[in-house]
């Protein structure tokens, strides 16, 4: 497929992140997001996280210049045969297209895997925005040419907003939590920032964590060893299999972007009597920490907490890193601090009634998330005078 643009440009599919150098891909990534980074998809890869039979089959678009064979736009995109691993849940729309009589799967989704983090998703040369219509263009002509119901982009930007919903997709609204960083020097600060009763639950949550003689440890870049992933993978599977009953990641995962991304790891280990009882996996990014996996194998009360939450937002001040996002879900953060944001994902259909049907829910489901966001501001757990934010 030819572009008519400005710039002429091939678009080409690729069923392996193989078929890109590290350099070209990064280039498109300039804000160095860690999840589109090249070496974290790469390891989802190379591990079997994706492809083979785990419903994640790889299709990424690429639009190269016609002169240079410059790689100038990619759509990092996947054909899904289920919707497990987005946290865009599309379950009950599969069940009434395929009630109807329609094939929900395989549809085709622009996302990264098991990682519910906005970030960008269209990567291209910005000062030709012609090319990311036609990356959209040819994704929807796959979607069409093979009978494919739909096309997603979970977890979107602003800028990747405005161009899907000008395109014509349409935009659903979903809420997260995240902590602010309000100018704090320490973690104290933080704590003088809530309300009385807030404040002492929090600090009482925290002693009696080390009252019994639990310790953390915050590793980074060189520090984390190869032995800490395996106690990390155990520490994973474990909580995993009680929750959901299977692992969506393997551990040759963890240990491949502890070899190449380390530097941008935040790696929280609990210890107590000299063995390590749980951790929290966080990635670093310009500005903000990203919470992503955890796992424990001992059940103590509160460290959940610590590890994921109170120890993100330790290291966070003492980084000045703005934000802290702890992934999906959890009303139970709001009173740790972490705050409603809104999320966004694109979504187009083949089905011009199935669409018309989706788009009546999805102006329903906003109006309920957005009165649910309001009323979970009014139990901010921050004093009146203070409010993060």
């Amino acid at each position: 497929m030819k572009n008519k643009g400005k710039l002429k440009v091939n678009i080409t599919a690729h069923t392996t992140l193989s078929a890109f150098t590290a350099d070209e891909w990064d280039r498109l990534n300039p804000s160095k997001h860690p999840f589109l980074c090249y070496a974290f998809l790469k390891a989802l890869e190379d591990s079997g996280s994706v492809g083979g039979r785990t419903g994640w089959d790889m299709l990424f678009l690429a639009a190269r210049e016609d002169s240079s064979d410059l790689l100038v736009g990619i759509l990092p995109a996947y054909i899904k045969h289920h919707s497990y691993g987005e946290y865009v849940f599309d379950h009950s729309w599969a069940h009434a297209f395929e009630r109807a009589g329609g094939r929900y799967y395989p549809k085709l989704l622009c996302a990264v895997p098991f990682t519910p983090v906005p970030g960008p998703r269209l990567l291209y040369d910005h000062h030709h925005p012609e090319i990311i219509h036609n990356l959209l263009n040819a994704l929807e002509k796959i979607a069409r040419d093979n009978q494919i119901s739909s096309a997603h982009v979970n977890f979107i930007i602003d800028e990747d907003r405005n161009v899907l919903e000008d395109k014509g997709w349409m935009i659903r609204t979903g809420v997260q939590f995240h902590w602010q960083n309000n100018n704090y020097d320490c973690f104290d600060d933080f704590l003088a920032s809530l309300s009385s009763r807030k404040r002492k639950t929090l600090r009482k949550e925290r002693q009696g964590l080390f009252h019994k003689g639990i310790t953390f440890h915050q590793l980074t870049d060189t520090d984390i060893r190869p032995e800490h992933w395996d106690h990390f993978y155990k520490f994973y599977l474990s909580t995993i299999e009680k929750k959901w009953g299977g692992a969506y990641l393997t551990e040759s995962f963890f240990h491949q972007i502890g070899m190449q991304m380390s530097d941008q790891i935040l790696l929280v280990l609990a210890e107590k009597d000299g063995q390590l009882i749980a951790g929290a996996l966080n990635f670093i990014g310009q500005d903000s920490l990203y919470g992503r996996n955890w796992g424990c194998i001992e059940h103590i009360p509160n460290l959940h907490f610590e590890t994921c939450y109170y120890q993100a937002i330790d290291f966070a001040i003492s980084r000045k890193l703005a934000t802290v996002e702890a992934g999906a879900q959890g009303l139970h953060k709001v009173q740790r601090g972490y705050l409603p944001v809104y999320t966004y994902s694109a979504h187009w259909l083949a089905d011009s009634q199935f669409s018309e049907a989706v788009s009546r829910f999805l102006s329903q489901e906003q109006a309920a998330v957005e009165e649910d966001a309001r009323s979970i501001d009014e139990i901010s757990p921050y004093r009146r005078d203070n409010k993060a934010g």
